[in-house]
């Protein structure tokens, strides 16, 4: 479903309540090819290539890591997180406009979930030496993420040499699902236990733009339980 420059808001609503709404609620994953067109998604892709090339993306981080793990064992992505309002990330700026004029149009029929805020964008490159990401959960612990979105960058991709499939193993599926991380690919699918997933070695440089959307009543509760161990550990170093 290829979309012109400026998107009507009656072709997201129908893109939202005919697709993403129904397959996240029966299958807890959705992907839409086409998202941008061929000239928007190449600004994204200059603007990302840029941001490569200047050095801005970091090796990505690991929460909790135990000690004497290799970081790049588990995942060897290179990021940058971004608002898109900074120069040079108009494009991807448009983007995240679109992605989340989409996904307000899905919050208010996703069981209730008070779907009003998201991260920055994680811009991830793997940088095509065999680096992946093994098999995890973005939110396994009640953060409040909800809602996982990828926007992939790749053109000409071949997953049967370039490797970098996305594996999703349904939470009590018989089934894995891969997804291609094919150029102007928008992929949804529930941030918490019901899809682990991993990304598989990569085998060419692999681009993606990440955002999460947040459940706004599990966020407010992560903060607070953040706060309360915080206080914790404040009032028992100061005992």
């Amino acid at each position: 479903m290829p979309f012109v420059e400026h998107v009507s808001d009656s072709d997201l609503e129908r893109l939202a309540l005919e697709r993403v709404v129904p397959a996240l609620l029966a299958h807890g994953f959705y992907y839409v090819d086409g998202l941008l067109g061929e000239l928007a998604g190449d600004a994204v892709l200059d603007q990302v290539k840029d941001m490569h090339r200047s050095g801005a993306l970091q090796d990505g981080q690991l929460a909790g890591s135990a000690p004497g793990i290799h970081r790049r064992s588990i995942r060897g992505d290179k990021i940058a997180w971004v608002s898109g309002s900074e120069r040079g990330c108009e494009a991807i700026s448009y983007l995240l406009n679109l992605i989340d004029r989409l996904v307000s149009v899905c919050a208010s029929r996703l069981g209730g979930k008070a779907i009003r805020e998201r991260s920055q964008a994680m811009v991830a490159c793997y940088p095509g030496n065999g680096a992946g990401y093994v098999k995890h959960v973005d939110n396994p612990n009640g953060d409040g993420r909800c809602i996982t979105c990828i926007y992939y960058l790749n053109k000409n991709w071949n997953s049967k040499e370039h490797g970098g499939t996305l594996r999703i193993f349904p939470e009590g599926k018989p089934f894995m699902v891969d997804i291609k991380p094919l150029f102007d690919r928008l992929l949804f699918f529930w941030s918490d236990r019901r899809n682990p997933h991993e990304v598989q070695p990569s085998y060419s440089t692999r681009y993606a733009i990440t955002v999460w959307y947040f459940d706004s009543e599990e966020r407010a509760e992560a903060k607070r339980r953040f706060r309360d161990l915080t206080a914790q550990q404040q009032g028992s170093s100061s005992s």
